[in-house]
């Protein structure tokens, strides 16, 4: 089962990547929130070329990083209209910095809370970014760069990388703490809440 559950975490969010750079560029905007995109391309450039793991792994990886890329073509090509009460200028150089500060906080947090692994800040981040894509949501305001094969593809993503953490025989025993049970659960009713919100959104816009 555990591999099994490898194998859907690799499809489910390469497919949720798929969509969200077709979304960006057919809606001329970016799917990942901003901060999300940062933290997420920081980790897969640690652990697809810095600290890479063995096996199949590292080759996700370096596709993921490929993905990233994509979104963050859409992120600097169509991100200042998201941020109109940014001034035009200064635009590219906030982003810039808040790759900058990305990397390294990664980096910390990866060495001081699992030993230079990267699975608690996989799931921390990935917590953090299914709270961001509802607030997103409602900050839009309507379901622009966002669909509904997003939301289910990240959810089950998501869900099958913590069944293949729980059913690793392997797995270090910092990885089966109540802390990494705790991230489990959120990411899981965030990613859930976020698909339940955007459907109604979605119907909410068709009605009217």
């Amino acid at each position: 089962m555990h591999t099994a559950f490898l194998l859907g975490t690799g499809v489910f969010w390469t497919v949720a990547y798929v969509l969200l750079i077709r979304t960006g560029l057919r809606e001329r905007t970016f799917g990942m929130p901003v901060v999300a995109f940062a933290t997420n391309i920081s980790w897969e450039f640690m652990f697809a070329f810095v600290r890479p793991p063995s096996g199949v792994m590292h080759v996700v990886n370096i596709v993921w990083f490929c993905f990233d890329l994509a979104i963050g073509y859409t992120v600097v090509r169509h991100g200042r209209a998201e941020f109109p009460y940014l001034p035009s200028p200064l635009y590219l150089p906030a982003l810039a910095a808040l790759l900058v500060l990305a990397y390294p906080g990664m980096d910390f947090a990866s060495e001081q809370f699992d030993e230079g692994g990267g699975a608690i800040t996989a799931f921390g981040s990935n917590l953090a970014m299914s709270a961001m894509f509802l607030a997103m949501l409602a900050r839009r305001r309507g379901t622009r760069g966002q669909s509904t094969g997003i939301a289910l593809t990240k959810l089950l993503g998501t869900a099958c990388a913590s069944l293949a953490m729980l059913t690793d025989p392997g797995s270090a025993p910092r990885h089966d703490t109540a802390l990494m049970h705790y991230l489990y659960a959120g990411c899981l009713l965030l990613d859930l809440a976020y698909l339940a919100a955007l459907r109604t959104v979605r119907r909410a816009a068709v009605r009217t």
